[in-house]
């Protein structure tokens, strides 16, 4: 029997001998184990106490039971969701509509396929929070915390703004733009939101799948990925207002805007690649849902982030404030936008950023050995 990660076979552990496998779910090609037995799921508060997938198939895009289960339900959900954001943009002429959906629509496209099906199939809420495993109930308190921040977020911005973000006022200018702006921009952002959903979507739309925390070690990487992640982006946002309550000019360089330009941006990106890092921990990793964080990283450079926030920085600054455009242009010699260069391994604030990552880990320890 080959060996896996530190010792353990690659095999699933036992399981009790009343409970029958077949290999598919509804669908033949479908990879996860299910059991016949319709009582509650066990109890998975303990590493390798239940573990229910095999890797004897692997998904691909073109899977008709992925497709049914989770990518059809995750863009109907997400585009019907779009349209109620652009009719609210176009009323009030604001842009950012759609910002505001883009923690929320995750943190509700996660809800539902943990508990809200489960609500709708007939089970209390209590029951339905009942049959979640620790691991299921950690991805969905990093769903729910990431969400919740970023909403706060943007939401208390817009408000204290009183009129659309910046960023969207070029684009307004286009000629039929609202028109247009539901496919080229609103529905476009719903399938970005489904890819990237689907690692803390589809592990829950499998009957009789549980995560389980099969390797410890890789589950203390997800952790730490999640605390960093979070740390970083909480820190970055908070830095920034306090740079400009206390009245500063120039460009934000101070704290872990001294580790890349975009901190906040990077945060992100870890906080997504820490649920694929707890699926893998579990041996429950897709190669499908691989999608979600190269999704949300190809969308922060490429299309929305980084990329349209330096656009914006770039045309706002080089028509009226030529000082700072000086500085952002040499803020951009100095630091790299998104992933720190080796220098920075100096820099204070990277490491106090690892040490919260390392803090979160052995509080989620403290709290599942006491669960």
């Amino acid at each position: 029997m080959a060996s896996g990660w530190f010792g353990k076979s690659n095999s699933p552990p036992s399981r009790p001998p009343d409970v029958q496998i077949q290999i598919g779910d509804r669908e033949p090609n479908n990879f996860y184990l299910k059991s016949n037995n319709t009582g509650p799921r066990p109890a998975t508060s303990d590493v390798d106490t239940y573990h229910s997938k095999t890797h004897v198939n692997s998904y691909s895009l073109f899977d008709v039971g992925i497709f049914k289960d989770t990518l059809a339900p995750s863009l109907g959900l997400h585009s019907g969701l779009a349209v109620v954001a652009w009719a609210a943009a176009r009323y009030t002429g604001r842009v950012e509509a759609k910002d505001w959906l883009w923690p929320s629509g995750q943190v509700v496209n996660a809800w539902w396929s943990a508990v809200g099906r489960r609500i709708y199939q007939g089970l209390t809420l209590s029951q339905a929070l009942h049959r979640l495993s620790w691991h299921e109930r950690l991805v969905l308190t990093g769903v729910t915390l990431w969400g919740g921040r970023l909403f706060y977020r943007i939401s208390s911005r817009s408000v204290k703004r009183g009129k659309d973000d910046p960023r969207y006022d070029e684009v307004k200018k286009e000629e039929n733009f609202w028109t247009k702006s539901l496919f080229t921009t609103f529905i476009p952002e719903a399938f970005f939101q489904m890819i990237i959903s689907l690692p803390f979507t589809a592990p829950f739309r499998h009957e009789g799948a549980v995560l389980t925390g099969y390797h410890p070690f890789v589950q203390m990487v997800a952790v730490g990925l999640f605390s960093a992640g979070f740390a970083l982006e909480t820190l970055a946002d908070y830095q920034l207002d306090q740079f400009k309550a206390e009245g500063k000019s120039g460009m934000m360089k101070e704290g872990v805007w001294s580790i890349v330009r975009h901190p906040n941006y990077l945060g992100d990106a870890f906080v997504h690649l820490s649920f694929i890092v707890l699926l893998y921990g579990s041996d429950m990793l897709a190669p499908i849902e691989l999608l979600g964080p190269l999704a949300n990283y190809l969308f922060l450079r490429y299309y929305g982030g980084d990329k349209e926030n330096e656009a914006g920085q770039t045309r706002r600054y080089s028509m009226s404030n030529p000082d700072k455009f000086a500085e952002l242009e040499k803020f951009r010699t100095e630091k790299n936008a998104f992933w720190p260069a080796a220098k920075e391994l100096g820099n204070k604030w990277l490491w106090v950023v690892l040490g919260v990552g390392g803090l979160g880990v052995a509080i989620e320890e403290g709290l599942r050995t006491f669960h």
